[in-house]
Parts: C-alpha cells; sequence; structure tokens
C-alpha cells in the first residue's frame, strides 16, 4: 500500500478529504445499513485524525521547549563575556541564541494554541 507523503503546508485536512470521499460515496447505490456502516467507518477515521494531529501538536511544542533549553545552555556564555571584549561577534552571536529563542517560543506557542483549538472543535 503506498502512503502519500504531504508537506505540512500541503496536507489536506481529514475533514476536508472525508467530505470528498462522503461526496464520492454518495453517488454509489449502497444500502442504508452498509452506508451507515461506511459512514461510521469514516466518523472513526475523522476522530483518530484529530487525535493524531493533536498529538502532533503536543510533540513539536515539546522539540521546540528542548530547542530553548539547549539554547540557554549557550548563553550560559554570556557570565563569561565582558563588556570590554576585544572579539565583538561574540555579542552579535549571542544575540542570535535570544533571536532563535524567540522564534522557538512563539513556535511552539503556536502549536499550543492549535491544540487547545483543536479540542474545541
Amino acid at each position: 500500500m503506498t502512503t502519500l507523503r504531504y508537506p505540512p503546508a500541503t496536507r489536506p485536512e481529514p475533514d476536508t478529504l472525508i467530505e470528498r470521499i462522503r461526496g464520492i460515496i454518495g453517488t454509489v447505490a449502497l444500502d442504508c445499513d452498509c452506508r451507515q456502516r461506511v459512514n461510521d467507518a469514516l466518523q472513526r477515521f475523522v476522530e483518530l485524525e484529530q487525535q493524531r494531529e493533536t498529538r502532533r501538536h503536543l510533540l513539536t511544542s515539546r522539540q521546540h521547549r528542548s530547542a530553548i533549553a539547549a539554547l540557554v545552555e549557550l548563553l550560559a556564555e554570556l557570565e563569561e563575556v565582558s563588556w570590554r571584549e576585544s572579539d565583538r561577534t561574540v555579542f552579535a552571536e549571542l544575540a542570535h541564541l535570544f533571536d532563535d529563542i524567540a522564534e522557538h517560543a512563539q513556535r511552539g506557542a503556536e502549536e499550543l494554541r492549535r491544540l487547545d483549538r483543536d479540542y474545541l472543535d
């Protein structure tokens, strides 16, 4: 069985796929019992996909937290730097660490907000 892999930005939403599948199934002559079983199976699929996405958001936010922790450790070098530092590039490098922390914090927060929205939906 071939598994389709989509980049995260172009991955179709499970609900969109389900509606397309339901549209196709709606054109097929199925008896009522069979149609209900198919609809039940599709609904279970949607629920499982939503759970998978929720877990993915949490995992991704944890990865951002880990990255922040590693960057904070690197920032410990700031304690060893004097304002009289002869190599001034060290300040730009440390500033980049702060920028990276801010970016990871923003992305981690976005993932947690998505998780919260997924729960409310």
